[in-house]
């Protein structure tokens, strides 16, 4: 069994459903079955060295591509984007629980945070957002394949009021299979819908996750994500 260190800030395994959180109060006060997968949890801990040093890249005509992992993905006309927000309050997090900074680009970092509309505007519907993250396997001792990272996952998104649809399945994307977990809260009248997609490359858990108001929202746009062919999934 797994040790757990304290999940107090839940970094990069609890941000897509911090986004969500984030989401919900922004508009209430208005991330088939596979054989590798591991009922075993593991837990974060802080990691100071090795790893790449990630590059939050850049997006041009609503496409954000990432060379690092091999993918790319389609943002919807006049979204916009928090990345750098969402990445100086997890560096602030990380000091406040006395750990590395996130900047440092070796433990961990948000690659894509994107709004259908500012996170901080008032409205009655949910705001779809995607929100793309890597972190270091080395953060998580035992972590052998991206259906085990889902353990921490949920507990966070259990820890946020939602509810599990689907547990973690394989998932094919092009030529790429990855995990997916499907979750679900209940906004008063509303349903918020949320897609949590997870991949091992390079070193790193990447998770994408896509929030909607609706199956075929979420749906369209996971189908924006899409990997190059060269793109490699090492454990």
């Amino acid at each position: 069994m797994l040790v757990r260190r304290s999940f107090s800030v839940f970094l990069y395994s609890g941000l897509a459903f911090m986004l969500a959180g984030a989401v919900l109060g922004a508009q209430t006060s208005a991330p088939s079955s596979s054989s590798s997968s591991s009922s075993s949890k593991p837990v974060r801990k802080s990691v100071s060295g090795g790893g790449s040093p990630l590059d939050s890249g850049t997006v041009s005509n609503s496409v954000y591509p990432n060379p690092f992992f091999g993918f790319t993905c389609k943002i919807p006309a006049a979204w916009v984007l928090r990345t750098e927000e969402m990445n100086a309050r997890d560096d602030e997090g990380a000091k406040a629980d006395g750990g590395k900074t996130a900047g440092d680009g070796k433990a961990g970092r948000v690659l894509l945070a994107a709004f259908s509309r500012p996170p901080e505007a008032r409205a009655e519907d949910v705001n779809s957002s995607i929100l793309i993250a890597a972190e270091t396997v080395a953060a998580y001792p035992g972590l052998k394949d991206a259906a085990q990272y889902f353990g921490p996952v949920t507990e966070v998104a259990k820890a946020q009021g939602f509810e599990v649809v689907e547990e973690p399945y394989e998932f094919v994307i092009g030529a790429k299979t990855v995990v997916r977990g499907d979750f679900q809260k209940n906004v008063g009248s509303r349903v918020m819908r949320q897609s949590t997609l997870v991949v091992l490359a390079r070193g790193y858990a990447v998770s994408f996750t896509f929030i909607g108001g609706t199956e075929d929202e979420v749906e369209e746009l996971v189908g924006g994500l899409s990997f190059g062919a060269g793109a490699k999934t090492e454990r």
